[in-house]
């Protein structure tokens, strides 16, 4: 399908950039697929095998949550033989706002038999193996075809994750986030690296535990990946009538990669001082006061600035790239460590030396970096709230959902299973009074 017709052009395209992150627009229209949406009932690979009901539960009130986004997340170029989903929850309860664990992030990924998956049953061969040059990832053909299924505007090379590629001379699916039937094709699996003497280290390393105090050998197997970890049992989920109302679905069909005026307006200075007189007469009669502070975050600004020119936009996505911050100021604008800004005036973030988002914790599942993948933009909250009528709403400005870098499994999921992992979702809450960022706005 033809990609999102955003009614400001007017036919001068040359005028404009092209980024290389991807948006997505809601439409009632499911297109050729109905997976990558917002609101509705979460959509499993296995209704039979769901993730634990634990999941999808807030932090804080250990009430079920309902779905904001459920997103096709295949990246086919990038990981091969990989279906994956990514699925964030948010507590409706008004006293669970602001508050952390009120809003959750889900992977889910099932692996065709002989796909590459990082997975803490490898960990030790991957150190035996004799290391090979770091090769740089391929940029996908097209990232849009990949998630959305649909051919996407302009030409910024990379695979588009919200839509999916289609086989031999078919045509693309017009949803842009749709999944192909069978798009991978099943990679030679790798040789197993087996040996009596790491058989008999392996022996010798538990004899060698059950022998320390019982302390000291938890210590031990807390930290080897090799160690079997005990596995929780799966809460079940409660019948359909007892589950929250969810909100209305609005599918992410439609998807283009940003472009941007190349001249942006000049943020405004965040703050200003005026010299007043207080006609006390004292000090000279004159003394420095504060008495114009603005109320506008420099950030919240750039923020504001960055989405008027696709105002329309539901999420960003851009798997490895740089979330667009909403504040500086708050703690996840803190740890996401803002240092610099882009052609565009926009805040962003930078990478460490491992790889992954700074800021954004670790993998806890395989030890490795985490990496942005998908934020929401506050357009969202008004396609989710369509059919609500209260003044009291959600008040997130964005979130910003920070996935493993290797794409790694859940502990004891076996090539073709399904597993889930919970992820990093960074919460940056629209700012309370009239002298923060973005306060009544929306």
């Amino acid at each position: 399908m033809a990609p999102y017709d955003s009614d400001s052009s007017g036919g001068e395209e040359e005028d404009f950039t092209e980024t290389n992150v991807l948006l997505g627009y809601a439409s009632k229209d499911p297109g050729d697929d109905s997976i990558s949406r917002l609101g509705g009932r979460p959509e499993w690979f296995d209704p039979e095998t769901p993730p634990s009901a634990a999941l999808a539960k807030c932090n804080v009130c250990k009430d079920l949550m309902v779905l904001l986004l459920q997103l096709n997340a295949e990246l086919p170029d990038r990981f091969p033989g990989h279906e994956r989903r990514l699925y964030v929850f948010a507590c409706q309860r008004k006293s669970c706002r602001r508050r952390d664990g009120s809003i959750r992030a889900l992977r889910s990924l099932r692996a065709a038999p002989g796909s590459k998956v990082a997975s803490l049953n490898n960990e030790k061969k991957k150190k035996e193996e004799k290391p090979k040059p770091k090769e740089e990832p391929k940029a996908p053909s097209n990232l849009g075809e990949t998630l959305f299924g649909a051919k996407t505007l302009g030409g910024a090379s990379g695979a588009n994750p919200f839509a999916t590629s289609s086989s031999g001379s078919a045509p693309a699916s017009s949803n842009p986030f749709a999944s192909a039937s069978n798009p991978f094709s099943a990679p030679k699996p790798a040789a197993e690296v087996t040996s009596d003497a790491q058989s008999e280290a392996e022996e010798k390393t538990n004899e060698d535990i059950k022998a320390l105090p019982k302390t000291f050998a938890e210590t031990l197997s807390l930290n080897n990946p090799q160690a079997n970890a005990p596995q929780t049992r799966p809460e079940p989920w409660p019948p359909e009538a007892s589950l929250p109302k969810p909100y209305p679905i609005s599918y992410l069909s439609e998807a283009e990669y940003e472009t941007l005026d190349p001249t942006p307006p000049p943020v405004p200075q965040a703050t200003a001082k005026m010299d007043i007189d207080d006609g006390s007469g004292s000090g000279g009669g004159k003394e420095d006061k504060e008495v114009f502070e603005s109320t506008m975050d420099a950030a919240f600004q750039r923020f504001a600035d960055r989405l008027a020119q696709n105002p329309e936009q539901s999420i960003r996505y851009e798997f490895g790239g740089t979330p667009l911050l909403y504040s500086k100021t708050d703690a996840v604008g803190k740890a996401l460590a803002p240092s610099q800004s882009d052609g565009a005036g926009v805040t962003t973030t930078t990478t460490t030396s491992g790889g992954g988002t700074k800021g954004v914790p670790r993998c806890p599942n395989c030890g490795g970096p985490r990496t942005f993948e998908v934020q929401l933009c506050p357009h969202a909250i008004t396609e989710l709230e369509a059919d609500d009528l209260s003044l009291e709403g959600m008040e997130w400005g964005t979130i910003i959902v920070g996935v493993c870098e290797r794409d790694c499994q859940a502990r004891g999921i076996g090539e073709g299973e399904v597993g889930y992992l919970e992820e990093w979702a960074g919460v940056q809450w629209e700012e309370i009074g009239s002298a923060a960022p973005g306060g009544g706005r929306r």
